[in-house]
C-alpha cells in the first residue's frame, strides 16, 4: 500500500484501517477478558473521535477538504466482504437477470425493473430493505429504503462456475440498508462501526448547527479520479467484467482499485450486487488456472460475505455451525482453516459467551460450555458501544426529576412514563399507534419543567404526526436530528445539546443507528425509545427494541391505551396471533378476494383510483398501496405500472418518470422518503418531498428513485395514510409474516382494504411465529456491564 498522503486525515484513515485489521494494541480483542476488551475498544474510539475533531477543526480553519472517496483495503486482501459505493453501488445488470436474494429474505437482491425477480427488491430505489419477518428475513437487502451491499447467499460454483460478471447500467445501484451514509465510505470487507465518526460540529459539512437548509437539497456524488477509473476498467475488461463497473470499484477500493484488483480479483466483491461466481469467473478470466475454489484470497472474501449475508437477516453475529454451513454453500473446501485465519488475522472476532478460554480450561469438560460467536467488527463494536451508551446514561443521570414527576398527564400511561423517565437515563416504551400521545405528553411536561426536550420520528410522516401533540420545535426526524438540520443542534462537545430525547418508532433503529444516536447523548441526558413490539423490526442487523426489552437493563412502561376503531381492533387481534372478523359499519375495513395476480392488479387499481377515494373523499397521495415485495405480478414494480397508467399516464421523459407521479426517494441507505416528481433540470431530477424540495443528479435517479403508489413494508412501516390498501398476494409464501401483517394493516387511519388472494395462509401467519430469530450479541453485552458495575 502506498505512503499515506500527509494530512492529518490520512494518517487518522491509516490508523483506523490499522485498528480495524487488528494490527493495533487498540484492536478489539477477539476473545478473552471482556472487560480489557471493552477498555480498548474505549480507548481506540476515544482517540479516534479526538483525532477526528482535531481534523474537523482545521478543515473548518481552511484546509483542504478530502475527497469523499472510500479508503484502498488492506494490502493482503483479507477484506473480502462486501462495501457499499456512497450509495450508488453499481449492480450487474445486462444480463436480465436478477441477483439472488438471500433465503428467508422479503426482497431479493434484483435490480430495479429487472425481470424475474418475485419479492422486494434490494435496489436503493426500492427503498424497501428490512426483513421479510419482523425483521426476520432480510436485515439489509430486503426493505425499508436501502439496499443491501450484495446478492444472495446461494452456492457459488466454486472454480467451476460459468458465469462472468455481467454488465451494469441497469440502474440497480445498492447499498447497504440501514446504516448510516458514514459506511459508505470504509474499506470493503473491513467494516467500520458506525458512530465511530465524531459528531458534526456547528458550521462543519453534515452537523448544521441546527440551521435548516433552504431551497432544493442537491446530494452530492463521490468524486474519483478519471485516471484510476480508466485504469480499472481496464482490469475488470481483462477479466471478463463491464467496464461499467469502475466507478463503483475506484469508490470501494481507492485510487489503487486496478492494482488491488489484479492482485486479488474476490475484491470485486466488495462491490454492491456482485455474486459470488460472477467474481469467481472475473478471478478466473485474471489468473487462469492460477486460481482455485481453495485460493486463500477467496476464502478470505468469502468468510466476509457470509457474515454480510447473515447480515442480511438482521443476525450481528453467527454461530459456527452456520458460519461454516454458509461456506459450505460457496463451495469453500476448508471452511474451518479459513475461519480459523479469518479470527488469526483480525478480519472476524470470536467470542465466547458465557466465559472466556482461561475458565473452560477450568471445568475441564465440566458443566456448560461457553456459546461461540464470530461477528464482524462493524456489528460487534456497535453492540459495545450501545450497550456501553446505554449504561452511561443510566449511570450519569443526576437530576431526579422530582420536579416535574407528577406532570398532569392525559392518561395514566402517559403519567407512568413521565414518572419512569423523570428518575431514570433510559425507559423503554412500548405501545400501538395511539400509544404515541404519551411519550408526546412526556415531551411536553419536561418542556414545561424547562428541560430542551425534544420527540424524533422515523420519518416525515411520523414528525408531522407528533408535530400536532408537541408542537412543530419539539418534533424532528432522526436523520435531522442527528445531522444538525433539525431540532437543538450540537453543543461545543460535539454533543447533541439537549436534556431529553424520546425516540419512536424505535423498533425500526438498526444497532448501527442506535449507537451513533446514543454516542452523541450528552451525559445525564434522558432517553425514551418508544415502538410497537408487534411491527417489523429493523432493516438493517440487529434487534435493539427487542433485546433491550428483553434484558430488563431499564425501567419498562407498557401502554394501556388501545388503538381504536375497527382497524385498531384488527390489528390488535393480529398482534396476539388471531384473524378475527371485526364489525366496519363504516367500512373501515373491508377483504377484497382475489384469484389471481392480474385480477389483484385489477382491484387495486379500482379501489386507489376510483372506490377507496369517492366512499371517504380523500385524494390520491392520501390513499397508499403496501405489497409484500418489488418483484412478481403482484410486485411494486407491477402495481406501480398500472397505477401510472391510470393516475398520471405519460412517456415518463426524465428517466422513466413524469411530472405528478408518485416517488419513492433514497437520500442515504436505509432511508426511503415518498415525493412527487416536480419536473427536470440539468442537474438532475427536481422532486417535493416530505422535507422539501430535493434535486437527485442525474446519474443517481435510476438507483436512488422508483414509483411509489405502492410500497412495502419496510417503506410503509413508519408511516401512515388516512387509506391503505395492502395487497396478499398468493404467492407471498414466507414473506407474508405476523409482523408484516401487524405493519401493513396498521398503515391506514381510516380505513383499510385487503386485496387478499393468500386464502388460508394468511390466517396461518397470523397464527405463526412473530419473526424468524436473529442472533445479537446486545443482551450478553448489557449483562457482562452489568456484572461489571
Amino acid at each position: 500500500m502506498p505512503p499515506a498522503e500527509p494530512s492529518g486525515l490520512a494518517d487518522l484513515a491509516a490508523a483506523i484501517r490499522s485498528i480495524e485489521r487488528g494490527e493495533n494494541a487498540a484492536a478489539p480483542a477477539p476473545r478473552g477478558d471482556a472487560a480489557a476488551a471493552r477498555r480498548r475498544r474505549r480507548e481506540a474510539m476515544a482517540a479516534e473521535a479526538a483525532a477526528l475533531q482535531a481534523a474537523e477543526a482545521a478543515e473548518a480553519a481552511g484546509a483542504t477538504p478530502v475527497s469523499p472517496q472510500a479508503p484502498a483495503p488492506a494490502e493482503d486482501g483479507a477484506e473480502g466482504s462486501p462495501s457499499e459505493e456512497d450509495g450508488a453501488a453499481t449492480s450487474p445488470a445486462g444480463t436480465g437477470e436478477a441477483p439472488a436474494s438471500a433465503p428467508g429474505s422479503d426482497e431479493p437482491a434484483a435490480a430495479a425493473g429487472a425481470p424475474g425477480a418475485d419479492t422486494e427488491s434490494a435496489a436503493p430505489a426500492d427503498a424497501d430493505a428490512g426483513a421479510a419477518e419482523n425483521g426476520g428475513g432480510s436485515g439489509r437487502a430486503a426493505e425499508d429504503g436501502a439496499v443491501g451491499q450484495h446478492a444472495g447467499t446461494g452456492p457459488s460454483g466454486g472454480a467451476d462456475a460459468t458465469q462472468q460478471v455481467p454488465g451494469s447500467g441497469d440502474g440497480s445501484a445498492r447499498t447497504d440498508a440501514g446504516h448510516s451514509p458514514q459506511s459508505a465510505d470504509r474499506d470493503a470487507g473491513a467494516p467500520r462501526r458506525a458512530g465511530a465518526e465524531a459528531p458534526a460540529r456547528p458550521g462543519t459539512a453534515g452537523g448544521g448547527g441546527g440551521q435548516r437548509a433552504r431551497g432544493p437539497v442537491v446530494p452530492q456524488a463521490a468524486v474519483v479520479d478519471p485516471a484510476a477509473v480508466e485504469a480499472a476498467a481496464g482490469v475488470l475488461v481483462e477479466g471478463g467484467a463491464p467496464a461499467e463497473l469502475a466507478g463503483g470499484v475506484v469508490r470501494v477500493l481507492g485510487e489503487r482499485a486496478a492494482q488491488e484488483l489484479r492482485e486479488d480479483p474476490w475484491l470485486l466483491l466488495g462491490l454492491g450486487g456482485v455474486r459470488v461466481e460472477q467474481a469467481d469467473g472475473f478471478a478466473r478470466g485474471l489468473l487462469g488456472e492460477a486460481c482455485g475454489p481453495g485460493d486463500e484470497r477467496r476464502a478470505r472474501a468469502l468468510v466476509g460475505r457470509a457474515l454480510e449475508d447473515a447480515a442480511l437477516h438482521g443476525h450481528t453475529a453467527l454461530a459456527p455451525a452456520e458460519l461454516l454451513a454458509a461456506l459450505g454453500r460457496y463451495g469453500l473446501p476448508e471452511p474451518q482453516a479459513a475461519v480459523a485465519t479469518a479470527v488469526a488475522e483480525g478480519q472476524l472476532l470470536e467470542f465466547r459467551e458465557g466465559g472466556d478460554e482461561e475458565e473452560e480450561e477450568e471445568q475441564d469438560g465440566a458443566g456448560e460450555a461457553p456459546e461461540v460467536l464470530f461477528a464482524l467488527d462493524r456489528y460487534a463494536m456497535a453492540e459495545e458501544a450501545l450497550g456501553e451508551g446505554f449504561v452511561r446514561l443510566l449511570r450519569s443521570l443526576a437530576d431526579d426529576g422530582a420536579a416535574w414527576a407528577g406532570a398532569q398527564a392525559p392518561t395514566p400511561s402517559a403519567a407512568e412514563l413521565i414518572r419512569a423517565a423523570a428518575g431514570s437515563g433510559l425507559v423503554v416504551h412500548s405501545g400501538g399507534e395511539a400509544a404515541r400521545a404519551e411519550p408526546a405528553a412526556l415531551v411536553a411536561a419536561a418542556r414545561a419543567a424547562g428541560l430542551r426536550a425534544y420527540a424524533a420520528a422515523y420519518s416525515g410522516s411520523g414528525r408531522a404526526r407528533l408535530a400536532a401533540d408537541t408542537g412543530p420545535d419539539a418534533a424532528v426526524t432522526l436523520d435531522g436530528l442527528l445531522s444538525g438540520a433539525e431540532g437543538p443542534g450540537r453543543a461545543a462537545d460535539g454533543s447533541l445539546d439537549l436534556d431529553l430525547l424520546a425516540v419512536l418508532d424505535a423498533p425500526q433503529l438498526s444497532v448501527e443507528e442506535a449507537a451513533t444516536l446514543v454516542e452523541s447523548l450528552p451525559d445525564g441526558a434522558r432517553l425514551v425509545l418508544s415502538g410497537d413490539p408487534n411491527a417489523l423490526w429493523s432493516a438493517g442487523p440487529g434487534r435493539v427494541f427487542a433485546d433491550l426489552l428483553a434484558s430488563r437493563a431499564c425501567p419498562r412502561v407498557v401502554s394501556r391505551t388501545p388503538d381504536p376503531g375497527p382497524i385498531g381492533e384488527l390489528v390488535s387481534c393480529v398482534g396476539i396471533g388471531e384473524l378475527a372478523a371485526v364489525d366496519a359499519p363504516g367500512k373501515e375495513v373491508v377483504v377484497v378476494p382475489v384469484h389471481d395476480g392480474r385480477e389483484a392488479v385489477h382491484r387495486t387499481v379500482q379501489l386507489v383510483a376510483d372506490s377507496v377515494p369517492r366512499a371517504f373523499g380523500l385524494s390520491g397521495p392520501q390513499v397508499q398501496v403496501v405489497t409484500t415485495g418489488h418483484g412478481g405480478p403482484v410486485g411494486t414494480r407491477a402495481l406501480n405500472a398500472a397505477l401510472k397508467e391510470r393516475l398520471n399516464p405519460g412517456p415518463g421523459r426524465f428517466g422513466g418518470f413524469d411530472p405528478g407521479d408518485r416517488v419513492v426517494y433514497v437520500p442515504a441507505p436505509g432511508r426511503a422518503e415518498p415525493g412527487t416528481v416536480a419536473g427536470a433540470e440539468p442537474d438532475g431530477l427536481r422532486l417535493e418531498c416530505e422535507r422539501g424540495p430535493v434535486v437527485v443528479p442525474r446519474a443517481d435517479v435510476a438507483a436512488a428513485v422508483r414509483h411509489g403508489w405502492a410500497v412495502t413494508g419496510h417503506q410503509a412501516a413508519a408511516s401512515r395514510w388516512p387509506a391503505a390498501v395492502v395487497v396478499i398476494p398468493g404467492d407471498a409464501g414466507p414473506l407474508l409474516t405476523r409482523s408484516w401483517i401487524y405493519t401493513a394493516f396498521s398503515r391506514g387511519e381510516r380505513h383499510l382494504s385487503v386485496v387478499q388472494g393468500a386464502e388460508g395462509r394468511l390466517s396461518q401467519a397470523v397464527a405463526g411465529p412473530p419473526a424468524a430469530p436473529r442472533t445479537t450479541r446486545l443482551p450478553v453485552v448489557l449483562a457482562e456491564l452489568a456484572a461489571d458495575a
